[in-house]
């Protein structure tokens, strides 16, 4: 059982709301996003949110949550997948360099959501150096770990469909 201040239970809170943000943010996307590979990443990340969110909700209640590698090994798998098809629909698609290839509310999407994740995890980064409990930290460093590869998987579907490639 850990015993927060007020200062450790307010970042906390704070952190509550940008996973719940988080979460609705990408549940929303993934109803909006043209295409099923992208609609696969987004459902994906909202399910590590919301693991995110079970972990915070954890902490606030005075347990620490285990950041087991066997949660990490399953994660890598649907990301390998979702590269793949990634990879077969730029693969499909004809490219013609006076037109993106990408669908534009779907960058929007992408763009809202990259910009998301570099904030939260900012926050992670702050809230690490003010927590006493070195468990703690390390339960908050796990997940600002994960929310700069969420950051990455966007980035790298951005970057694969030519969404930073447009003059």
């Amino acid at each position: 059982m850990i015993n927060l201040n007020n200062k450790e239970r307010m970042l906390l809170q704070d952190e509550k709301e940008h996973e719940e943000l988080c979460v609705n943010k990408y549940k929303q996307a993934a109803e909006k996003a043209s295409y099923p590979n992208l609609k696969s990443l987004f459902n994906q990340l909202e399910q590590q949110e919301q693991q995110h969110l079970n972990s915070i909700n954890q902490l606030l209640n005075g347990t620490v949550p285990s950041t087991g590698s066997k949660q990490n090994q399953q994660n890598n798998q649907p990301q390998q997948s979702i590269q793949m098809q990634g990879n077969t629909l730029k693969n499909n698609i004809n490219v013609n360099p006076q037109m993106p290839s990408y669908n534009q509310e779907d960058k929007i999407l992408c763009t809202d959501l990259l910009s998301t994740e570099k904030y939260v995890s900012s926050t992670y980064n702050t809230a690490i150096f003010e927590f006493r409990d070195e468990n703690v930290r390390n339960v908050l460093n796990h997940i600002q770990t994960e929310e700069q590869e969420h950051g990455k998987k966007i980035y790298d579907y951005m970057s694969s469909h030519g969404m930073y490639n447009q003059q």
